[in-house]
């Protein structure tokens, strides 16, 4: 069998376009181009299968992408159409005369139910190849089948309805599990539920359609011959698994809602559109004697789900008793109906028949039409051919159809991705809203097309319309590129124009107060808008000189503070004498460099509050940029001028750390002249180090030279380590501070004491009191009475200096029993050092044969060794391995040279003279060999390796060589 997905045979033969209400010829528009650069595709397109079936076909059903057709009365032919290569045929294996009378597919394309004409039902499951009968649905004629979208899979259907001819529609459910012979059968339950009548009693089941809204209610559509049903309710929770009985259980006593009209054809069809395969419904078509009654479908509504509903009649030629419609299919703007011969679509918006598409003759009549609403292709057939329409872009020209409705939302929405079709849907909708006299809505349409500004603004200039004339200004500001300047500074100021001007108009009107008040806000807002800053901003000074020239102060300000001008709105402020206001802005924008060009003019009116205000901004100002501010301030000289300016350098330099000479040498200027009192305070808080000292200290002298501050100065001096000029000036204050001044040289008594001599000097002859100098004589350490001997007259007499000078005599005689108790202890010391010399020389050790060297654990008698006083012994050769590491490059080296030259030195032989000669000959050659070992043992064997300082120093270093670590490591595993 040939693949059923070929291309066409013919594509004039086998393909129908569709033909609009409106033409689809693009509207030009200066701001557009439109090129129709290829041929449309049709909307409709019709294709032949290239499949020859082997039977006539008696039915066909399509969904989820699988085909179901019957072929004569026994054959099954199933086909994937993702693998249409694959087709299979499966056997009913009826063997009455039982026709195939309809073939219901649910949603999944998985199960598949053959109504007969013997009143039998057969199941097929998408993935079994037996056919199962449904022993409980035997009897009944199904017409229909209501499949459970929401609760059913592929192995189960999930509570599903049946519709049949009697007119009763029953509730069940099947599962696709197949058991042995005796296993379950797949027809779960099937039970009634209600009766369908018309005025002649029960009528069939014609369609029935069960959906689920977004709110969760159930609703069950379901038609006979004249009448359309409604069954809407909402299933209780966690009932879902009871189905649909509680919502038919709701009209047992009351008919259901319903529509009818009194035309038959004997049968009507329901057809759905769904935009998702497993959302709600959102349009309906009704195929019935009178015409096609179709609309939108709307879940939200507590009486009725259909909605904007309108009737199609029938054209001359088609309904009963002529050529009768034989099914109705609905896509998203179309219904199609199928006749006999041919297939007409009707436009859902317009009503229009859009379609006439016939087909020949040698296929014989069509039979019936469906759609598969996974992949949106329409089926049809005859007994001997099996036709498909695709359906490409049909939302295309549905944007004209709504615009010559003036239903503009829907014309933007589908026509939102095309520029050209959207501008003109947009113009539209302005010259309508303009005619209307709705001008602010025209004015936003407006600035959305490509229409020309001058025209537009024009218009509304002569229509006296300025609010909608700003609108529509404001609008096209906001759309501007970054590139377009000229257009955005000519906007800013067009409208600020027009803004200025409305308010000059309405100030002064007490009857407008409400309307000015409304359009000073939308100024403001106009000029705050995050939108607009940027080309507001570029803007600026040309705004600024509109509100100046209409005298608009107060919006001045406003819009200075907006662009963050706050320059200019701090000198408003300072014009007008308003300082506390000025200071409050700078207060609140916290801009230095505003503080420092506009405080030398506020600190003249509100110095208290400006100080305050630079303490609180602390670090964020430069005190030496504000050094200037002050000095202007203060040279007034008057205590509050002079006592702010101290507040504030004092805050810098004790709170944030200053350390700028500039600052700390205004300090003192400030506290020489207007507080005396803080200066010496301020000096010797600053310490004594000439290093750390921050101020100048030659410009401080100066200064507290010139103002008299003699204790300030006497401090500068021994800042600067001039002790001899600070005992000076001491002197002429004080002498205690000059005493003070004279201890300060520790480390020259010299200069010490030279220093003393001066304070006696100035005691004995500027006071000529005898007493005080010898208590000066006692407060220095460093004087002694025949220092101070000259400086007395000639008639005072020894009786004024007994006491001093038996003191001295004193103090001479107690330092020579010092240098006496000395001399004693030295020879003592020295004794005793003799004696423990003596003892050394006689002391020995006791060496036993079983002693063993201390590092090796060997005996030690076997080779030369050591023994020390601490009583560890060692071998020679192990003593020099065990000491060499811890000594030092330089004696390692000198190791290594003694090594060498005691192995080079001749051994010594036998006999007086023999000795005698060698010793001469190394005598003459270098140090003997007596001598080399001699060398050896003081640098291997000065101290015990285990108890000297070699060992102390050695008690930072590891056990184990970290040389050696890993092969010691290895060895212990």
């Amino acid at each position: 069998m040939a693949s059923i997905l070929d291309e066409y045979e013919d594509s004039l033969s086998r393909s129908a376009v569709l033909q609009p209400g409106c033409p689809s010829v693009g509207i030009p528009h200066s701001g557009y181009v439109n090129a129709q650069l290829e041929k449309e595709v049709p909307i409709f397109t019709k294709q032949r299968i290239d499949f020859t079936p082997s039977e006539r076909i008696t039915s066909l059903v399509v969904s989820c992408n699988q085909l179901c057709m019957s072929l004569g009365k026994d054959t099954l032919l199933r086909i994937d159409l993702g693998k249409a290569n694959e087709p299979n045929h499966v056997e009913l294996g009826r063997k009455d005369d039982a026709k195939v009378h309809k073939m219901f597919l649910d949603h999944t394309g998985s199960h598949l139910l053959i109504a007969l004409s013997s009143t039998e039902v057969l199941y097929v499951n998408r993935n079994g190849q037996k056919v199962r009968p449904l022993a409980r649905w035997k009897g009944q004629l199904v017409e229909s089948v209501g499949w459970n979208k929401a609760l059913g899979t592929e192995s189960s259907t999930g509570p599903i309805l049946v519709g049949t001819a009697q007119g009763q529609i029953f509730e069940a459910e099947l599962s696709a599990s197949e058991g042995g012979l005796f296993g379950p059968a797949p027809d779960l339950y099937f039970r009634p539920l209600y009766v369908l009548n018309e005025e002649g009693g029960p009528a069939p089941v014609c369609s029935l359609e069960a959906e689920r809204g977004p709110d969760g209610r159930g609703f069950v559509i379901a038609t006979t011959r004249q009448r359309l049903f409604q069954f809407i309710g909402r299933a209780a929770e966690g009932a879902e698994a009871q189905g649909f009985s509680g919502l038919f259980a709701a009209y047992a006593d009351h008919p259901p809602p319903f529509r009818e009209f009194p035309s038959s054809l004997g049968y009507s069809e329901l057809a759905f559109y769904t935009p998702k395969l497993r959302s709600a419904p959102r349009a309906f078509a009704w195929m019935m004697g009178d015409g096609v009654l179709y609309g939108a479908l709307d879940c939200g509504r507590p009486d009725s789900l259909l909605s904007e509903e309108r009737v199609w009649e029938y054209p001359e030629g088609v309904g009963p008793g002529a050529s009768p419609p034989l099914a109705i299919v609905l896509t998203q703007f179309h219904f199609l109906l199928l006749l006999a011969d041919r297939v007409e679509a009707v436009c859902t918006l317009t009503g229009q028949v859009v379609l006439r598409d016939h087909f020949l003759e040698k296929f014989g009549p069509l039979k019936h039409m469906v759609k598969d609403s996974s992949t949106g292709h329409l089926w049809t057939y005859t007994e001997r051919a099996v036709f498909r329409y695709h359906v490409q872009r049909e939302a295309r020209d549905v944007w004209r159809t709504y615009l010559d409705m003036n239903r503009f939302d829907l014309a933007k929405e589908y026509c939102r991705e095309r520029p050209d079709c959207l501008d003109t849907v947009l113009a539209r909708e302005a010259d309508f809203c303009f005619r209307q006299r709705r001008y602010l809505e025209s004015a936003r349409c407006y600035a959305l097309t490509q229409s020309y500004f001058e025209e537009i603004a024009l218009k509304f200039l002569e229509a006296r319309q300025e609010e909608a004339l700003a609108e529509f200004l404001q609008r096209k500001l906001a759309g501007l590129k970054p590139a377009e300047r000229t257009q955005a500074t000519l906007l800013t100021t067009w409208l600020t124009e027009l803004y200025l001007s409305r308010l000059g108009a309405l100030q002064g009107d007490p009857e407008a107060l409400n309307l000015y008040r409304e359009t000073r806000e939308r100024f403001r807002s106009f000029l705050s808008s995050p939108r607009h800053k940027e080309w507001l901003f570029a803007s600026r000074a040309s705004i600024h000189e509109l509100l100046a020239s209409h005298g608009d102060t107060e919006h001045m300000v406003y819009f200075a503070v907006i662009m963050q001008d706050y320059e200019r709105v701090v000198a408003y402020h300072c014009q007008h004498e308003a300082y506390e206001e000025a200071l409050a802005v700078l207060a609140r924008h916290r801009d230095p460099q505003l503080f420092y060009k506009f405080s030398p003019i506020l600190i003249r009116h509100i110095p208290r509050q400006l100080v305050d205000a630079w303490i609180e901004l602390g670090s964020r100002l430069d005190a030496r940029q504000l050094i200037p501010a002050l000095v202007n301030y203060s040279q007034g000289g008057e205590a509050q001028q002079v006592s702010q300016a101290i507040r504030y350098m004092e805050f810098c330099v004790n709170v944030l750390g200053e350390t700028e000479q500039a600052i700390h040498n205004y300090l003192l200027s400030l506290y020489a002249r207007g507080q005396p009192a803080s200066l010496l305070a301020y000096l010797e808080q600053a310490g004594a180090s000439p290093h750390r000292v921050h101020y100048d200290l030659k410009y401080a002298l100066r200064l507290c030279a010139e103002h008299g501050h003699h204790r300030a100065c006497v401090h500068v001096y021994k800042v600067l380590e001039l002790y001899e000029e600070a005992v000076d000036l001491a002197l002429q204050v004080d002498v205690d501070l000059a005493k003070q001044c004279a201890d300060l040289p520790e480390d020259d008594e010299e200069l010490r004491k030279k220093l003393w001599l001066k304070i006696a000097r100035h005691v004995v002859q500027e006071e000529e009191d005898v007493q005080t100098a010898m208590a000066c004589l006692a407060s220095c350490p460093l004087l002694k009475i025949e220092d101070v001997l000259p400086f007395f007259p000639d008639f005072v007499t020894i009786d004024h200096f007994k006491e001093a000078i038996c003191s001295s005599l004193k103090a001479y005689n107690h330092h020579i029993q010092e240098l006496q108790r000395e001399m004693e202890e030295a020879t003592a010391s020295a004794q005793r050092i003799r004696r423990d010399l003596q003892e050394l020389r006689g002391r020995y050790g006791t060496v036993e044969p079983q002693d063993k060297c201390a590092t090796c654990d060997f005996p030690l008698l076997n080779r030369p060794f050591y023994l020390f006083l601490c009583g560890h012994m060692f071998h020679a050769d192990c003593l020099l391995q065990a000491v060499r590491p811890g000594l030092p490059a330089y004696k390692q080296a000198r190791l290594e040279e003694l090594q060498r030259k005691l192995g080079a030195a001749p051994a010594p032989t036998k006999g007086s003279a023999r000795a005698k000669d060698a010793e001469g000959g190394a005598a003459t050659a270098g140090p003997s060999r007596e001598q080399l070992k001699a060398d050896l043992d003081e640098l291997v064997a000065a101290e015990c390796v285990y108890c000297g300082e070699l060992m102390i120093r050695s008690i930072d270093r590891p056990f184990i060589d970290p040389q050696r670590y890993e092969e010691e490591h290895l060895s212990w595993l």
